[in-house]
């Protein structure tokens, strides 16, 4: 059995044999936390909207982004 060290490892050979290192880095990048308290900036960002305002972003939202993964595929 590999121990966790050794499949991040392979995994992040995997991903730069696979894609480069400049894609490997996007990649991973995509889904690394940053360094932004979310819940605090999501209660300043709440107070200045009401719901319906939420639902409407959530809405255009989805429509701005129905082909955000296919521009990276392609």
């Amino acid at each position: 059995m590999k121990t966790q060290n050794e499949i991040i490892e392979q995994g992040y050979k995997a991903l730069v044999d696979s894609l480069g290192v400049v894609d490997a880095i996007r990649f991973i990048q995509h889904f690394s936390p940053g360094e932004v308290n979310y819940t605090e900036e999501h209660y300043q960002w709440l107070k200045q909207k009401s719901l319906n305002d939420v639902f409407q972003d959530i809405e255009q939202l989805g429509k701005d982004n129905l082909d955000q993964y296919q521009k990276v595929i392609e």
